[in-house]
């Protein structure tokens, strides 16, 4: 496709139809080099508005002249856009030296005209909401030349020596490294507004696009490391209400992917039962071959499990999700087992994965799942008391301090003391892994004789 007859072919076809994806097609840049050469070298920028007026007006009946204009625009800047991706792409691809010129730095600055262009289109120029794909094509790839600008800004060890930045008192190099993907969420925001804003009817309003502009937003915040800043985007659609579509209307995939960032939110935020939820919902959303999207939420939903309900998961499981089996497997044999040492030598060898992961703090909890195991197995261990006859035999539930002791010192592999086992008894009832009281007077642990260890049927 270039500017010729094709193009306004397919853009009438696309109209008429209203085809929201077809028509996005034409602002894509996700083309072969080859045709992106040919829309390049098709016009130039003395009359490419004016080509691009007369053969929009031929072909297509616009309701008015404003939305032609702003079609206009759109197509003028996205040539010029195609102009500076090819510079880079050739930059991209020439064996010399690395060039000192931030070419894909030009080539985002080229497309967030592009979204500039296409938001005041939706403001001024009275685009149909069908039309709302061509958004997301233009913002996706927004993000995309983003990264790559930043990229290509550290890999040439490129210095911003402008007054802008070095008079900022609070200026960190390391967060300067991303610097047009920050730009790049502020893009997104007003992009993701012009569809919450929108007053229309729902069935024609662009509403529709907020979760798709608002799942690109979330992405963007998690790569930056600025999570917490993600909970603008989720008051701003909960505070929607009656106003905005139902939820389980808007595509799968949409529902999958917020429903992900929204669990992982809650889970950082150590709301363990909504991250759960929400996980558990992402979970059974998502499609069964997307194996890579299953693996990142359970990276989260394993850990919320075992706080919420003390659960591992099944080795079958993990035997479909490799990297999740070496990270998290050696940690659950331990926890089910009652190992403490070797519970701790397994959370300092994944220690670097885990914390990158942001799950690290969440494992070091399974140690009381790994306790509260051990203990379990010395009151197993007691047995059960001799029955009268006739009547049936029932447990032990007297245990002495000093059993839980040598245990404890046996499977941490440290001398612990009395009254530290005492304190981590009271702790692991108070948190309602064990039922019943400590005696101290005797030295003993009275254990409820139903339910001692909850969830475990001892």
């Amino acid at each position: 496709m270039d500017f010729s007859t094709a193009f306004f072919q397919e853009f009438s076809e696309a109209y008429s139809e209203r085809d929201g994806y077809r028509l996005a097609r034409t602002v894509t840049p996700d083309l072969p080099t080859d045709k992106l050469w040919k829309i390049w070298k098709s016009q130039n920028a003395h009359s490419i508005r004016s080509f691009l007026k007369r053969g929009l007006q031929g072909n297509v009946a616009f309701a008015d002249h404003e939305e032609l204009q702003g079609w206009v625009e759109v197509y003028a800047v996205y040539w010029n856009a195609v102009g500076e991706i090819l510079v880079a792409l050739v930059s991209s691809n020439d064996d010399k030296s690395k060039s000192s010129e931030l070419v894909w730095t030009r080539a985002y600055q080229a497309w967030t005209e592009l979204l500039n262009a296409l938001l005041r289109g939706y403001q001024n120029s009275k685009f149909k909401n069908w039309t709302i794909i061509c958004l997301y094509t233009v913002c996706k790839h927004l993000r995309i030349f983003a990264m790559k600008a930043d990229d290509e800004r550290n890999s040439n060890n490129f210095v911003d020596d402008s007054p802008a930045v070095n008079f900022q008192d609070d200026f960190d190099p390391e967060t300067n490294k991303r610097q047009k993907l920050e730009d790049c969420v502020r893009q997104l925001f007003k992009a993701f507004n012009v569809c919450q804003q929108d007053r229309a009817a729902l069935e024609e309003s662009r509403k529709w696009g907020s979760y798709y502009i608002a799942n690109l937003l979330l992405k963007s915040y998690f790569k930056l490391n600025s999570a917490s800043l993600s909970k603008n985007i989720l008051k701003s659609l909960h505070a929607g209400g009656k106003d905005m579509p139902d939820f389980s209307a808007f595509p799968k995939s949409q529902q999958v992917t917020f429903k992900y960032h929204e669990g992982v939110i809650a889970f950082l935020e150590e709301n363990y039962a909504h991250a759960e939820a929400c996980l558990t919902d992402a979970w059974n959303g998502c499609h069964k071959d997307a194996a890579k999207n299953k693996e990142l939420i359970l990276t989260y939903l394993i850990p919320c499990h075992l706080i919420t309900s003390h659960t591992l998961p099944t080795e079958a499981l993990m035997k479909q999700y490799p990297r999740l089996q070496k990270l998290f497997l050696p940690l659950c044999r331990c926890i089910k087992r009652g190992e403490l040492h070797k519970f701790d030598l397994a959370l300092q060898e994944g220690e670097d994965e885990f914390v990158r992961r942001r799950i690290y703090l969440t494992l070091e909890r399974g140690r009381d799942i790994a306790l509260r195991n051990l203990l379990r197995k010395v009151f197993t261990a007691r047995g059960v008391e001799e029955a009268k006859e006739g009547e049936k035999p029932v447990r032990r539930t007297r245990v002495p301090v000093a059993e839980f002791a040598a245990a404890i010192s046996l499977g941490s592999q440290e001398k612990i003391d009395i009254d530290e086992v005492e304190c981590l008894l009271a702790n692991m009832i108070y948190k309602g892994f064990m039922k019943g009281y400590i005696s101290r007077q005797h030295g003993m642990v009275v254990l409820s004789k139903s339910g001692a260890f909850p969830g475990t049927g001892v």
